[in-house]
Parts: structure tokens; C-alpha cells; sequence
């Protein structure tokens, strides 16, 4: 009896302690928004007077991540930025507008009897009152919790995608018409293509594939080099998105490599994979396990690899500069300027390059799934 009013006393003294750290409140969205400009002007004043330095991890991640508008340059009202369709789906149904009518975050938008409101480029629900229900956890830190909606819109980083696959198409379109135009000699843009097309074939396909088996997977990995390096080079452009670091486009790349290599797979392949031949059964299945979790960790490490290297990139650029405006004196651009040039440089190889790497290897995994193996007999 005495254990289990003592058990209550700390689950009753856990659950008080827990909501005095995680405090909700409720305001209206314009009062956070004036909150939010006021504390980011404290800031700002602070780092003018010298009390503190600038800190650059909020415009870093802001470039990094995605966002709901394609921002050029300038801030505040001064900003120059290109709206992008926002695609809504709720209880209601189908919401379509502009991300203009947010005004930068700071407007609600109502749409169809819904009203919608953009919060670190989260869209939430509200209502007439604009009410917003804030969350404030252990680190001092301020969580929207109101409704979310499903969305679909058309962010930064899916229109830089789409931008790719028009870049793409009419460069092959103009590479095929070449072609088609009975030119044995490229020329053109054809002439720049077709030295990078025989590359992954010699280079890539035929020596992980095999010469038997190596064309019928050349039109993938062909689109997936392409697309990796265009999308590579379209985000080293000032006022770019960054697709290729983004973890949920390499995830989505990884999850299509991983069902071509193990559809491709042939009996061989799995037979070796789950019951290896010439292997003591007890040490099978251990094995076994072993090799099935190996075939979802390769794609996985691809995506890790492509994920971390576009983004430390962006990164090493973005603190570079960003050290000039940390020691507030324009000795430090002589110095952080030129690395920053390097490191871009340096960036258009690991463009080309992490494309190629990612390739090659899925290429890799290819040819190991169908390869013919040679059947020993169990001692």
C-alpha cells in the first residue's frame, strides 16, 4: 500500500515537473510574429554594439533547407523572391494559392473558409482569430502545435528539380536530333554529351555489368548520373536549392537503386545471399541475416554519402563568409574569400565526382546480383 502511493506520488511530482518544462501557450500568429522580429532586432543590436557575434547557423540551415518561395536576394521588404503554388489538402479538401499570399510568414492566408499560416516554413492551421497554440520545450525552444494540412506544394527544391528535367530533356533532345539528322560526327552539344555517354559505358556499365548484360541498364544509370551532376551544378548558383542535400531526394534515389539491383538479383544471387553454398548450416543461419541486412545498408550508405558530402560543401562555403561578419572587420575577407573561391571550385569537381561515385557503385551492385556464380558442392 505504501509502495503504490509512493509510486503515485512520482508519477503525479514526474507529470507536474514534465508540463512546468513543456508549458504551452496560446497567442495570435501577429503577436509571434512581432515577437520573433523583436528578438531577431535584439540580436541584431546586440552584435552592432559588440556585446555578442553573429551567429550564422540560422542563415546556413536557411540556405540548406527547403522553403515554400524561391528567394533571390535582399531581406525583409526588401527581399526579391519567386512565389511558388502552395497545394493544401485537409478535411475541407483541395487548397491552391500562392505563396505570396503569406507575404514572407507573416500573413495568414484564407482560402475556401480555411485560413493557413507559414511558421519556419511550416504550414499550419488557424482560425478567423489567428489563434496559435505555441509549445516551449526543456531548451527554451518554441514549437507551433496547431493542425497540420497535407501538403503537396511545389517547394524550392521540387521546382529546381523540375528546372533539371527541362534542362535534361532538351539537352537530349538536341543530342538525338543530332543523330537523327544522320551526323556521324557530333556536333554541338552532341559533341560534349557523347564523350560522357561512352564514358559510363566503357568505364562504368561494361566492366561492373559485363558486356552480355550491361545496355538494358544503361538508360537508368545514364538518367541517374545526369541527373545527380545537373543537380549538383544547379545548386552551386547563387540563390539555388540545394537538391542533392537534401536527405529525402537521396533516400528516394536510394530506395529506386535498391529495388533495380535487387529485382535484377538472379537465383544465384539469393541462393548465395540466404542458404551460401559449401557453408556449415549453423554458421548459414547466421549468415543469412547477416547479408539480407548488407542488401538495405548499400543503397543506404549511397544516400548518406551523396547527402553529406553536397551539403558540408554548402556548408564550408557558407561559414567561410560567414567569418567576416563574426570578427566585424574587412581584414578577415582577404583571407576567408579566397578559401570560400577555393572550396567553390573544388565543389564543381565533387559535382561530377559524387555523381560518378554514386553510379559506379550502384552500377556495382548491379553486376553483383547478375553475375552467374559458380556452384560448389558442400564437403
Amino acid at each position: 500500500m505504501k509502495f503504490s502511493a509512493l509510486l503515485t506520488f512520482l508519477m503525479l511530482f514526474t507529470f507536474g515537473f514534465a508540463k512546468a518544462q513543456h508549458h504551452e501557450n496560446t497567442t495570435t500568429f501577429s503577436e509571434l510574429v512581432q515577437k520573433d522580429n523583436q528578438v531577431k532586432a535584439e540580436e541584431l543590436a546586440k552584435v552592432k554594439s559588440g556585446e555578442s557575434t553573429f551567429n550564422p547557423v540560422p542563415t546556413i540551415m536557411h540556405h540548406i533547407g527547403d522553403a515554400h518561395e524561391w528567394h533571390l536576394w535582399g531581406e525583409g521588404d526588401n527581399s526579391v523572391s519567386i512565389p511558388l503554388p502552395i497545394i493544401l489538402w485537409d478535411d475541407n479538401g483541395l487548397n491552391v494559392f500562392m505563396s505570396s499570399k503569406f507575404h514572407h510568414g507573416e500573413h495568414v492566408v484564407e482560402s475556401n473558409g480555411n485560413h493557413y499560416l507559414l511558421y519556419h516554413e511550416k504550414i499550419y492551421k488557424t482560425d478567423a482569430q489567428e489563434l496559435v497554440t505555441l509549445h516551449v520545450d526543456e531548451k527554451g525552444v518554441t514549437h507551433v502545435e496547431n493542425e497540420k494540412p497535407l501538403d503537396f506544394s511545389i517547394t524550392k527544391n521540387v521546382a529546381s528539380m523540375l528546372l533539371s528535367f527541362v534542362i535534361l530533356i532538351l539537352v537530349f533532345s538536341a543530342v538525338s536530333s543530332n543523330y537523327k539528322k544522320g551526323n556521324l560526327v557530333p556536333r554541338g552539344i552532341a559533341g560534349f554529351i557523347e564523350p560522357i555517354i561512352i564514358f559510363i559505358r566503357d568505364e562504368v556499365a561494361v566492366p561492373n555489368i559485363g558486356e552480355k548484360k550491361y545496355a538494358k541498364y544503361m538508360p537508368y544509370l545514364l538518367t541517374l548520373f545526369f541527373f545527380i551532376w545537373v543537380n549538383n551544378l544547379l545548386g552551386l548558383l547563387p540563390g539555388a536549392a540545394n537538391v542533392t542535400g537534401n536527405i529525402a531526394v537521396t533516400f528516394v534515389l536510394a530506395v529506386i537503386a535498391l529495388i533495380v539491383i535487387n529485382v535484377s538479383g538472379n537465383k544465384g544471387y539469393w541462393g548465395h545471399m540466404l542458404w551460401m553454398p559449401g557453408v556449415p548450416v549453423p554458421v548459414k543461419l547466421l549468415l543469412a541475416p547477416i547479408e539480407l541486412i548488407g542488401v538495405i545498408t548499400k543503397p543506404f550508405a549511397l544516400m548518406i554519402r551523396l547527402f553529406a558530402n553536397i551539403t558540408a560543401g554548402h556548408i564550408i562555403i557558407l561559414s567561410l563568409i560567414s567569418l567576416i561578419f563574426i570578427f566585424q572587420t574587412e581584414f578577415m575577407a582577404g583571407g576567408s574569400l579566397p578559401l570560400a573561391l577555393f572550396i567553390y571550385c573544388l565543389e564543381l569537381l565533387v559535382a561530377v565526382l559524387q555523381a560518378f561515385v554514386f553510379t559506379m557503385l550502384v552500377a556495382l551492385f548491379i553486376g553483383t546480383a547478375t553475375a552467374e556464380h559458380e556452384h560448389h558442392d558442400a564437403h
